[in-house]
């Protein structure tokens, strides 16, 4: 068994690939769209798409300096450990395994209810329970994840590419329908005449609802060990993402919300996962429906394969620097880490068997809290690691320009304060409960004891392993890495 990532292996366009399955453009538009409108009754989803693009692209700055001083698989979690400490740095770390869970596994519930269970019923002509779909993307999920990222990256090209082409194609399509008309309501945030709290909630909602479908794009910086050329590789990957993500978003949420009309919200409470693939089929017929539901499918299963692949890398990472058990930090011989990645599969498969012993909606309760859950949780990471950068270009430049290290960050910064509080504020509206209760009260009390949980063995460690605490956030440079015979290249 080895201990470091395969190196050289992923240039921009693999990279992308990766992080755009992550964001899952066809899950995107034909789910969190028409579930965001039955949940809030808000129409400016397309121009919240727009803010959070907008807010993504400035906090890339000082993410992606902080990633050329700190090149760690571990990511958030290093970054962390650096500018704001390293106790801090592994609440971050539990932090961000907890979300990159929460979307992995709403993946299954989105493959499992929309596609899965529905085809193989009409397949075998009787019902059968969506777990045995989940189980089997489980599977595909788990022996992918368990090989080297070349593997699975060569199959998330292909599905990435199929879904954003439908993505674009079945939104030109609906455009040609008869009667459609442009909707400036889903042009704007429409803001006219809501007082000061209402304003906060709109925008609260739209934003998170915004952040979850960008959910993904960070991850660049998690294959920065295994990349050619990290300068250029890195930067690359994420901007162009995010732009192309950004503009692809924004058209077809706009046409699916003015192809729905004045009836638009009661479409998208009563036809859910249907309403993108319905509204094509005016132009296109019934056959684009059965296309469009099985590349929907393989993009949720392309969004879980990415998810699990970031996932392994934060598990292998902490297990590198003995803040895990060191056999999480060891690869095979081809650079992938196998243990963390059977890790995460197994802690997969309980949480599904968990569901479907309680009963609970897969599409509701596991694929939309489950994504929303991961989206607020995402935020937080991206408020905790944005602090982080200003901290750590404080102490030292680096050499590192003053829009990169500081006019950037610090924007960045007071931006998502202010969206993070508008987010917890708002909570009830974005689940659709009533305030206080369900998921809106438990969400961010499991988020927050994640975090705190973490931070307090990050201090347990500085007490009982001084040595495995000085290296946390170092990666391949951490003591612990170093004298138990780890890769020592810097």
């Amino acid at each position: 068994m080895a201990h470091t990532l395969a190196a050289n292996r992923l240039g921009p366009f693999a990279i992308g690939s990766a992080i755009a399955s992550s964001v899952a453009p066809l899950t995107v538009i034909t789910l969190v769209v028409p579930l965001s409108l039955a949940a809030t009754g808000l129409v400016g989803f397309p121009i919240a798409i727009l803010l959070v693009a907008a807010i993504l692209m400035v906090f890339a700055v000082g993410y992606l300096a902080m990633a050329r001083q700190i090149p760690n698989a571990g990511a958030f979690y290093a970054y962390v450990a650096h500018g704001l400490g390293r106790p801090a740095g592994v609440g971050s770390s539990w932090l961000a395994l907890a979300t990159y869970n929460a979307f992995q596994l709403c993946c299954y519930g989105a493959f499992a209810a929309a596609i899965g269970a529905p085809l193989l019923s009409d397949l075998l002509d009787f019902t059968v329970p969506w777990l045995i779909p989940a189980l089997l993307l489980w599977l595909l999920v788990a022996i992918l994840g368990a090989n080297e990222v070349r593997v699975s990256g060569y199959v998330l090209v292909c599905l990435v590419v199929a879904e954003t082409v439908l993505v674009a194609a079945w939104s030109i399509a609906i455009m040609l329908s008869p009667g459609f008309a442009f909707n400036g309501a889903a042009m704007s945030l429409d803001l006219s005449g809501q007082n000061l709290p209402a304003l906060a909630t709109t925008l609260g909602v739209l934003v998170v609802l915004g952040a979850t479908s960008f959910a993904g794009v960070e991850q660049s910086v998690v294959y920065i060990e295994e990349s050619r050329d990290r300068e250029r590789t890195i930067p690359v990957a994420t901007y162009v993402t995010i732009a192309t993500i950004a503009a692809v978003y924004w058209f077809a949420s706009w046409v699916q919300i003015s192809a729905g009309g004045p009836q638009i919200l009661e479409r998208a409470a009563t036809e859910a996962d249907n309403l993108f693939f319905n509204q094509a089929a005016v132009v296109l017929g019934q056959g684009s429906i059965t296309l469009g539901k099985i590349l929907l499918g393989t993009g949720t299963a392309a969004a879980a394969i990415a998810f699990h692949q970031a996932i392994a890398r934060y598990v292998f990472a902490l297990g590198r620097e003995r803040v895990l058990p060191k056999a999480f930090g060891r690869t095979t011989s081809k650079g992938a880490p196998r243990n963390a990645s059977l890790a995460q599969s197994a802690v997969a498969l309980i949480v599904l068997i968990a569901y479907a012993v309680a009963g609970w909606d897969p599409l509701v309760q596991l694929f939309y809290w489950g994504s929303t859950t991961g989206g607020l949780g995402v935020l937080l990471l991206y408020t905790l690691t944005t602090v982080s950068v200003v901290a750590y270009f404080r102490r030292d430049t680096h050499g590192v320009g003053l829009w990169q290290r500081a006019v950037a960050p610090v924007i960045a910064t007071v931006v998502l304060l202010v969206v993070a509080w508008l987010a917890l504020d708002n909570l009830a509206a974005l689940f659709g409960v009533e305030p206080g209760t369900g998921p809106a009260r438990v969400v961010p009390i499991a988020l927050l004891a994640v975090f705190a949980f973490g931070t307090l063995w990050g201090l347990a460690l500085k007490r009982t392993n001084p040595l495995v605490y000085d290296g946390i956030g170092r990666g391949t440079r951490s003591a612990a890495a170093t004298t138990s015979g780890l890769s020592t290249v810097h």
